[in-house]
């Protein structure tokens, strides 16, 4: 997923699914120097973790 798309779904009003290698998750925040956002599992929303926005998809 490119860093613009990952803003867009961070501004949103309506919910947009968004997984990470097959698992739904919430995007917390992003860096935009680095492309690497902050994403926790939607179940839980306790396991934070920072990945690359590259390994985000859209369903």
């Amino acid at each position: 997923m490119d860093l613009q798309r990952v803003k867009e779904i961070l501004s949103a009003e309506n919910e947009i699914s968004v997984h990470y290698h097959g698992v739904p998750i919430w995007i917390e925040s992003i860096d935009s120097t680095s492309s690497m956002a902050v994403i926790s599992p939607r179940e839980t929303h306790e396991e934070r973790q920072l990945v690359s926005i590259d390994g985000l998809d859209e369903n």
